[in-house]
């Protein structure tokens, strides 16, 4: 992560949002993509015409503020969103990093320090707002759920119900926010559904084909009712989704696991977080 109040540099060729994309532990590539295509939304009919009528002589400095408790979350992307305006601009706009990615912060507290060519930083404000928000956002109420878990054995993982072409970042908030997280995509972990037991036939062998074909691969199996953790724990799954159950009916199907050894259990749906804070 980036730590706070430091200015981002380009080293050995490489430009400073990208240093700072894989200091974060971010793809640059994939965020890139995601950069380009918001960018391309504001400036598909052309350049920011307000700015450049308004400020086209002008430069500023401007900070970055919170204005609510959360973490932050998307810095090094914001950056990215600021040197890809800058470049279409033909000049160049910096940023300086207040608060790190994963840093709580209060309102008022600044988090980015932006300067650079008005036309530049105004035309990169709302596409670094929007990520920073978005995934500010997931990365606060992520914190929230692993802080009601603190403590205890558990913890946060996220799932695939992501926006789509923003699943890496929205991911990379989440690990911001003290969350892990789940399988990336349908091919580093297999996860049997309703679905696939009515394909295979039976729990038993929709786990036995998804060994037989991929051995290696993580395997989880989908439970929706106490009986079916029964099944899936007799085919030798250690590895169970407890999805839409009771408390009254996980607190069962916990006492049913703890027969077996080296069993991990996940619960989805139907849960609360209480405490969670409002995010934007």
């Amino acid at each position: 992560m980036i730590g706070e109040s430091t200015e981002v540099t380009a080293v050995a060729g490489v430009s400073a949002a990208g240093a700072a994309l894989r200091a974060a532990g971010l793809d640059p590539d994939d965020t890139w993509q995601a950069v380009r295509r918001a960018l391309a939304e504001d400036f598909r009919y052309g350049p920011d015409v307000t700015s450049r009528a308004t400020a086209a002589d002008a430069t500023l400095t401007a900070d970055v503020v919170a204005r609510q408790r959360g973490v932050v979350a998307g810095v090094p992307v914001a950056l990215a969103v600021l040197e890809a305006v800058g470049d279409m601009a033909g000049s160049g706009a910096a940023g300086v990093v207040c608060r790190a990615d994963g840093a709580r912060v209060e309102p008022g507290d600044a988090v980015l320090r932006v300067s650079g060519p008005a036309v530049a930083v105004l035309g990169a404000e709302r596409t670094m707002l929007n990520f920073l928000g978005h995934l500010s956002g997931i990365a606060t109420v992520t914190r929230a759920w692993a802080d009601a878990v603190a403590g205890t054995r558990a913890v946060i993982r996220d799932t695939r119900k992501t926006t789509p072409g923003l699943r890496l970042l929205e991911k990379y908030a989440v690990r911001c926010g003290g969350g892990q997280n789940h399988r990336m995509g349908l091919g580093d972990a297999a996860l049997i559904k309703d679905n696939h037991v009515a394909a295979a036939g039976g729990v038993g062998r929709a786990v036995a084909a998804v060994r037989s074909a991929a051995p290696g691969v993580p395997l989880e199996v989908e439970c929706d009712t106490l009986a079916e953790v029964a099944d899936a724990l007799a085919t030798g799954a250690r590895f169970l989704l407890l999805d839409n159950m009771s408390l009254a009916d996980l607190r069962l199907a916990v006492a049913a696991a703890r027969r077996y050894g080296g069993v991990r259990l996940e619960a989805s749906a139907g849960l609360e977080c209480v405490s969670a804070p409002t995010a934007r």
